[in-house]
């Protein structure tokens, strides 16, 4: 039987990215519908296990910071949360479950169907109009949809959909990365099944049977217990379970060392082929469980029996690093990550991360050996998830267009979640504006996302609580003032420095990027303009309005009058509001780069300024 049905927007996956895509699509007015293939919400996040935040402690950008908030109500505060040390949040997988569920369930325009996978995606010409499914029991789903977004594991909608994609390593020659090998290769990250464990009564043995092609030898040097040479091992086997401790004595198996890590070549693999390799994947951490048990003598610690209700109580999907990468509008390459500034694709950001380029080979069919250099924290632009041919298609989860190398750094969990509410937002443009993705006006959508909460360049040291969140935003979208680019272990940093006084510099950089003729501005502004320095200079760019009102002949534009006409203007436009309190300017203070933002943002609207 083929049930058929229409949509505004279709969301294949309901993961990380798709989840977000529905509310924030839904936010805005969309009709959506979501069909998702397991029985939970959050992918990686819930029906993978991996319920350990990595990254963006102090980016809570969006519908992240929402999810992080409802975690912290449910389990009492931050410092709940903190159970072990890979993460700041980390929490029960079915917990994550049943908060996405509860999201969701806030908005009646988003329906959702379980149990269903993609087999084919709907076509007219050159466009996506929808997909078709079909489930265990043979029944088939065919939604014809405005506009669809893949938010798949794997990138198979974008597959089926005609688009270009690329699977594994670019040769250096592709885009210019000198991190990236010679020669192309189709060698992806490790996947992981992991598995939640708990801790029962010590009395109690829980040792499961020894899984299918066991070698303890594959678990030598996971901690130092459990090493020939155990001076060559990190950690001890206590600090390897804290790792990934959960609330309620619970511990999340995702161990990187000699852990349970695997390999296989997926991408490309049919249904039936995927669910072998992964059952071996499963096999090898059950192998590696069993050796904890036995080696370690930890018979107490046992597959928890109230979290997936699956047969063999390990998650319902593993937890994939990498899947297809779109060829898109944008392809954001390494260079770009670690400076920013130099290339520009900063411009058009819709997601923020402060993860460092993490890759998982160790269980690579070849030996690799890649080398990664530090970044600061970075953004994702939107052209990223707009395919470079093939319209009505939206792509989120892993599958952006990024090369191998930046694929270390966007695929964690808040970089995804954020990727899939921008491109929520999107499509819900798009149905609203009767357009393409491509055709959306990314200005337009920045700002739809800034009154999300999120942010859309990564400055850590200004949240959306600050009035001048907004201002701070777009001004550093169009680069009128830099961040100070900062890498740092686990934890990469791009700060605006709001606080700083504002230098001559500053304000020449930001008029350059403006296009503003301001050579004579060079010779006159101080080193550290003060407020009614830098309002005077911007009325003066401005072409001086309302300068006949007050007074006749002005020429010299470091006269007093100048100075009194530009602040009583100023004052009078409402220019000054969130840099003056009341009607005290205090002229003399030095401005802010802050403030600066808040004025050039006010009058010059920068960011509308290629919108067009």
């Amino acid at each position: 039987m083929t049930q058929k049905l229409q949509t505004e927007i279709l969301i294949v996956g309901g993961g990380a990215s798709g989840v977000c895509a529905a509310i924030q699509a839904a936010r805005m007015g969309a009709q959506v519908i979501l069909v998702e293939e397991t029985p939970w919400l959050g992918g990686m996040l819930t029906a993978a296990g991996v319920s350990a935040i990595d990254g963006n402690h102090h980016l809570p950008s969006g519908l992240w910071g929402e999810f992080r908030t409802r975690l912290r109500d449910h389990y009492g505060g931050p410092r709940a949360l903190k159970t072990g040390w890979v993460s700041h949040t980390q929490f029960e997988p079915r917990v994550g479950d049943t908060i996405f569920k509860q999201m969701v369930a806030e908005h009646s325009s988003i329906t959702v169907h379980y149990g269903y996978w993609p087999v084919a995606a709907q076509k007219q010409g050159n466009a996506v109009c929808g997909a078709d499914f079909v489930n265990n029991s043979g029944d088939e789903l065919s939604i014809d949809a405005q506009v669809t977004i893949d938010a798949t594991e794997y990138g198979d909608v974008l597959a089926m959909a005609g688009c270009e994609y690329r699977i594994g390593r670019e040769a250096q020659s592709d885009f210019d990365e000198p991190f990236a090998p010679e020669k192309q290769d189709r060698v992806i990250q490790d996947l992981s099944y992991t598995a939640i464990l708990k801790e029962y009564d010590p009395e109690k043995d829980r040792t499961i049977q020894q899984p299918p092609d066991y070698d303890p030898e594959a678990f030598d040097g996971m901690c130092k217990e459990l090493a020939a040479d155990p001076a060559k091992a990190r950690v001890d086997c206590t600090k390897m379970l804290e790792y990934g401790r959960l609330p309620n004595n619970k511990i999340m198996l995702n161990w990187p060392i000699q852990g349970n890590d695997a390999y296989a070549d997926y991408i490309d693999m049919n249904r039936e082929q995927r669910q072998a390799a992964f059952q071996t994947a499963k096999n090898f951490t059950l192998s590696c469980l069993y050796h904890m048990q036995t080696r370690l003598k930890m018979k107490h610690l046992g597959l928890a029996d109230d979290e997936y209700d699956t047969p063999d109580r390990l998650p319902y999907i593993p937890y994939i690093r990498e899947a297809r990468r779109l060829k898109g509008v944008e392809t954001l390459r390494v260079q770009d990550v670690v400076d920013p500034y130099q290339h520009g694709k900063y411009a058009h950001g819709i997601a923020v991360g402060d993860y460092p380029l993490d890759h998982h080979h160790d269980k690579a069919p070849e030996r690799i050996d890649e080398s990664y250099p530090d970044i600061p924290a970075f953004n994702v632009p939107y052209g990223c998830l707009v395919p470079e041919q093939v319209d009505g298609l939206l792509v989120a989860e892993k599958s952006i267009s990024v090369t191998h190398i930046v694929n270390g750094c966007t695929r964690l969990q808040p970089v995804v979640m954020q990727l899939g509410q921008a491109a929520g937002a999107s499509a819900a443009l798009c149905v609203r504006d009767n357009i393409q993705p491509r055709a959306v006006n990314v200005c337009n959508l920045q700002q739809v996302l800034l009154d999300a909460g999120m942010w859309l360049m990564p400055f850590a040291d200004i949240t959306p609580q600050d009035p001048a969140f907004q201002a701070v935003q777009r001004t550093g979208l169009q680069g009128l003032f830099q961040g100070k680019l900062l890498p740092r272990p686990w934890e990469n940093q791009m700060l605006f420095q709001p606080d700083k006084p504002l230098t001559k510099q500053d304000a020449m950089a930001a008029f350059r990027v403006l296009g503003l003729q301001a050579a004579e501005i060079a010779i006159r502004l101080p080193e550290h303009p003060s407020r009614a320095d830098f309002i005077h200079w911007v009325w003066v760019l401005h072409d001086r309005p309302g300068a006949q009102l007050s007074f006749s002949g002005l020429d010299d534009k470091d006269s007093p009058q100048e100075k009194v006409v530009a602040i009583k203007y100023a004052t009078k436009q409402g220019w000054l509001k969130g840099i003056a309190k009341g009607r005290k300017l205090q002229q003399n203070k030095p401005i802010s780069r802050k403030e600066a933002a808040i004025l050039l943002d006010r009058l010059f609207d920068p960011s509308r300024q290629d919108s067009e």
